[in-house]
């Protein structure tokens, strides 16, 4: 599928709490903007066992959740101490985006905010409308298009200007989504190929070696409203296509290297389900297809977190406990291969998404590594809405 053919804004759009360069709701913004700060969006997570529970109770706000069944979720975290990952790998990230930007001579503040945890959101946005900053440019730490990895943020965005009552005075816009971004697909295709040579190395012939593509399962109806409403995209809707063609690509790239690798198969796999039964999640799930795959012929297999940036508890518990515990019993040689964390391609290219809405580039000259990219600057309307919540006003999109 090539790149969405985006219906244009007409004169009665709006996109709330956005720049002067945004406000027309052009899918790509090229025009420059003069920003005052990047916002570092991220989920939050708990750092000790008394924080677990609230966090958790954070997470999921308005569901009527009990805590005895969120105690079935939060023996997670208490495997590890009740620390999540997911903040010191932020604080890491805010560190190398600072040290980046600084080193192109880009004068701007990086302000932190999560979701779910401390430093939450509105701080961030009230300590950057205090020191004077008041144009910003959001990062999502998710690279994908769905409600939970791009509307939400844009929602939380809103909903802080809202709350702290800056919606007059500060405007947030949003990068596009990084998924075919060259700096994020590096680490995966790194990853990819060291494995397969480690298993060439090893003797496995590459038809009995497969790659899991993994990332987070979403509501199959979710899935399917990711994504611009005008664009068919499948089943799946956006947040599967762009994983299978970031797939795609990077499995292209490493036979491109190891000419072996274009006998291994792949697919991708879900992982991290937290639905109720009744409810259709995307599939297959990555330990499922792991217990099947001695039987179709595989001695040896890569899991790789195709759908995160950092190894936070999805990673550490779902792949690094589960699926290579359900690999081991199945008899299979495995190996999880890397997020991008602070890879230096991967910080590289978040700051080149900076500098495409600071400079305005056109999108003919913004690199994408598949058909699908370079994605939109400003979301369509109903673009990843979530009928289930209901109707929230969303920044960086054009509203509703």
């Amino acid at each position: 599928m090539s790149s969405p053919d985006l219906v244009p804004a007409d004169a009665g759009t709006r996109v709330p709490f956005a720049s002067a360069a945004a406000a027309s709701g052009a899918p790509h913004v090229e025009q420059p903007v003069a920003y005052d700060g990047i916002l570092l969006a991220g989920f939050g997570g708990p750092e000790g066992q008394d924080d677990v529970i609230p966090f958790l109770r954070n997470v999921t706000r308005g569901r009527g959740i009990p805590d005895e069944r969120l105690e079935e979720v939060a023996h997670h975290y208490r495997h590890f101490g009740g620390v999540s990952p997911i903040n010191a790998q932020n604080r890491a990230l805010k560190a190398a985006l600072e040290t980046e930007l600084a080193g192109r001579g880009i004068d701007l503040p990086v302000y932190w905010g999560n979701r779910n945890w401390a430093p939450y959101l509105d701080e961030a946005v009230t300590d950057a409308a205090a020191a004077g900053d008041t144009t910003l440019l959001g990062i999502a730490t998710s690279a994908y298009s769905s409600f939970s990895s791009c509307r939400q943020y844009r929602e939380d965005f809103a909903r802080c200007l809202t709350d702290t009552g800056l919606g007059d005075t500060v405007t947030i816009d949003k990068v596009r989504q990084f998924f075919d971004h060259p700096g994020f697909v590096s680490a995966f295709r790194e990853g990819v190929r060291d494995a397969l040579r480690g298993f060439l190395d090893e003797g496995v012939a590459p038809d009995r070696i497969r790659v899991l593509f993994s990332t987070h399962s979403i509501p199959v109806a979710d899935a399917q409203r990711s994504g611009p409403r005008d664009v068919d995209f499948g089943p799946g809707g956006a947040y599967a296509a762009q994983h299978e063609a970031v797939g795609a690509a990077v499995m292209a790239q490493v036979a491109a290297e190891i000419p072996e690798a274009a006998q291994v198969g792949w697919e991708l796999v879900f992982q991290s389900r937290s639905g109720p039964a009744s409810q259709p999640w995307l599939e297959p799930d990555v330990c499922d297809v792991i217990g099947e795959l001695p039987a179709r012929g595989i001695d040896a297999v890569a899991v790789v977190p195709l759908g995160f940036v950092s190894d936070h508890m999805e990673v550490l518990w779902d792949l690094d406990t589960e699926a290579l515990e359900a690999a081991e019993a199945a008899g299979l040689k495995a190996v999880r291969t890397p997020t991008p964390g602070i890879d230096p391609a991967y910080v590289s290219g978040l700051v080149d998404l900076v500098e495409e809405r600071l400079h305005g580039t056109p999108a003919s000259d913004r690199p994408h590594e598949t058909a699908l990219g370079p994605w939109f600057d400003v979301c369509r309307p109903a673009c990843c809405e979530n009928v289930r919540a209901g109707f929230k006003l969303a920044a960086a999109g054009i509203a509703p």
